[in-house]
């Protein structure tokens, strides 16, 4: 289930990655639009009775506003969830592997720096995420049934107990 708010131009990169990556899975795709938080348990109901069994949640302003409720409606449903954001892990989802938010801060405030001793914004090179990380809650690992592999667990930034 690929959960998301929008134009579909918005995200189409991030669905043309996905549809290549489960068609060379052999894993099917559902897509279910929510338009804000009033969808979420019908979007869920939805995809449940269409036979999802987990969940990818694209980071989106109606997304990121409802960590709690996407790990709390995930959990109902006994769906596995990955994110691209932490924040979802902390609040009870599965997984996410992203760029790191607090990495992105700090090379923010270089270019602040940079700024504010006379650069030219327009001069600045466009920089792309270097540093992602693999969160990991086992708490809702094992509520779900499932077992992490070690190698994961190893290779996570944080594992949540």
């Amino acid at each position: 289930m690929l959960s998301y708010s929008g134009s579909l131009k918005s995200v189409h990169a991030l669905l043309q990655e996905l549809e290549d990556t489960a068609r060379s899975l052999e894993v099917k795709l559902q897509y279910v639009e929510i338009t804000g938080a009033d969808d979420l348990s019908s979007a869920f109901a939805t995809a449940v009775k269409n036979g999802a069994e987990g969940l990818i949640a694209v980071r989106h302003t109606v997304t990121l506003g409802q960590q709690t409720e996407i790990a709390r409606l995930s959990a109902k449903h006994r769906l596995a969830s990955i994110f691209d954001n932490r924040e979802f892990v902390v609040a009870g989802g599965l997984m996410s592997y992203g760029a790191s938010v607090a990495d992105q801060y700090r090379r923010a405030a270089t270019y602040v720096d940079i700024i504010l001793k006379g650069a030219n914004p327009a001069d600045l090179p466009i920089e792309q995420p270097t540093k992602f990380e693999l969160v990991i809650n086992a708490m809702t690992a094992r509520a779900l049934g499932l077992t992490i592999p070690q190698s994961l667990l190893l290779r996570a930034d944080q594992v949540i107990e």
